[in-house]
């Protein structure tokens, strides 16, 4: 690719000031697509690489404005009852520009890395103050590894402190690459267990493994964010196996304990999805009690993210 030209990726939300992605206060750059399909997904609109569009059925007015704006007839009013045939529909976000009363979304929109920066640089003050800065995540950054690696070069070149959220399932190659420009990587783990990891994401482990030995090899620096769903992947045996794997690895220098939130299951209606996963959410204490079996078996730092 030439370098003037601009490169592009799809981007379904910006969040600022952002506390749980990083040190300090942050930016974080949500990108679409992921080659995971964990079961209990908080993010289920990320998944698919390309613009969606996201409807909820408790915020249409039956206005009647997506019919009139849809040129293929995905939306119809039956008496009084909203219809949307999403086979017919190509994503061009027509119905969600004209849907006044947002039950109408559309969720991902191309966007160039010079556009991104800027968004990111107005914070520039709040990074600064609080040791913060710019954390990549998604879905998998890595899916859209071009636009990734540019913004990454490009916040580097303006002195920002960088994060890349990361499932840890690309080539090896691709994060060599990147080695340069990211200061931290928040590396998930969902278990250790390969044939539990298979049923839970519909992947194999080995590369996952296999990267993150890497990049600790390497001189990353790395924190662990290991989601925790009551159980599923909470067995005394997958905790060891979190403690172990951190305690082995030079690079890691924290645990990030992430309890399980339902969050996803209403995002999964909304996108026109098979139903999502649904548990029940755990006490407050859950969190605390993960934090401190895994704390009792590795030296490494053990927090809640």
């Amino acid at each position: 690719m030439n370098a003037s030209t601009p490169i592009h990726g799809i981007v379904f939300d910006i969040l600022k000031f952002a506390i749980h992605d990083g040190p300090g206060i942050r930016t974080t750059v949500f990108l679409k697509g992921c080659p995971l399909n964990c079961l209990w997904c908080h993010n289920p609109e990320s998944k698919d690489a390309r613009v969606e569009i996201s409807y909820l059925a408790t915020k249409c007015v039956g206005c009647g404005a997506c019919v009139a704006a849809c040129t293929r007839g995905c939306h119809r009013l039956t008496d009084g009852m909203h219809i949307y045939d999403r086979t017919a529909c190509v994503r061009c976000g027509g119905c969600a520009e004209n849907c006044y009363a947002r039950a109408i979304e559309q969720v991902g929109r191309p966007r160039e890395v010079g556009e991104v920066l800027a968004e990111v640089l107005r914070d520039r003050p709040f990074y600064e103050t609080s040791g913060g800065g710019m954390t990549i995540s998604g879905g998998e950054p890595m899916a859209q590894f071009e636009f990734t690696r540019e913004l990454l070069a490009r916040a580097r070149a303006e002195g920002l402190h960088t994060a890349l959220d990361t499932c840890g399932f690309a080539p090896q190659a691709r994060y060599a690459e990147l080695l340069p420009l990211v200061d931290l990587f928040l590396y998930d783990i969902k278990t250790t267990n390969p044939d539990r990891h298979r049923e839970l994401t519909g992947r194999p482990l080995d590369l996952i493994h296999s990267n993150l030995r890497f990049l600790s090899g390497a001189g990353a620096r790395i924190f662990l964010r290991c989601p925790l769903v009551p159980g599923v992947n909470d067995s005394d045996a997958e905790l060891a196996g979190i403690a172990v794997l951190a305690s082995e690895l030079e690079g890691v220098e924290e645990v990030n304990v992430e309890p399980y939130h339902p969050l996803g299951v209403s995002k999964t209606e909304r996108m026109g999805y098979a139903e999502g996963y649904s548990a029940p959410i755990p006490p407050p204490e859950y969190a605390q009690k993960m934090t401190a079996r895994i704390a009792a078996l590795t030296a490494k730092t053990v927090r809640r993210s």
